[in-house]
């Protein structure tokens, strides 16, 4: 049965990765900018998505409505595949500059070589990371609740 009540323990550990969230999307888009991150648009790219993150953290901070949420959690499946996307940039780079370097490298030589490399390859990883948090902190949002309920009623499931 639905009750639309919302343990308070759920709403404290939700918001607790939420923060942890925050910090991370800022902590991130700082290290990008320190390092010089924008060089083209695929560089570019997880900027956008961690301002667009953080300010669709904010905009959950005042508004419960379940538009928004699904909005704040289609950017967070953005960051995971922006991870993704970004842990195989960095290591297709990384095999080119070693081709270069060794032309003669392949297997695990040439794999060990990509993933120590000169750019990360893992690094993009936080992106998954930093999304998997956002989606875990809209568990049990009350903006879920409500629309459920909407929704059982609406089909006549719920008096």
């Amino acid at each position: 049965m639905i009750t639309g009540t919302v343990p308070p323990e759920l709403t404290a550990v939700r918001h607790t990765i939420a923060t942890i969230f925050l910090f991370g999307t800022i902590g991130t888009f700082a290290e990008l900018l320190l390092l010089g991150h924008i060089d083209g648009a695929w560089q570019i790219a997880p900027l956008v998505l961690l301002a667009i993150g953080g300010a669709g953290w904010a905009m959950l901070q005042v508004s419960r409505g379940a538009r928004v949420l699904r909005v704040f959690q289609a950017v967070m499946a953005l960051f995971i595949a922006s991870g993704v996307l970004g842990v195989l940039l960095h290591y297709r780079g990384n095999v080119e500059f070693e081709l270069e370097l060794h032309p003669g490298a392949s297997g695990w030589e040439l794999f060990a070589r990509a993933m120590t490399g000169a750019t990360p390859a893992l690094a993009p990883g936080l992106m998954i990371l930093l999304g998997a948090l956002g989606l875990a902190s809209t568990f049990g949002h009350p903006a879920t609740s409500a629309a459920r309920r909407r929704d059982l009623d609406v089909e006549g499931e719920l008096t």
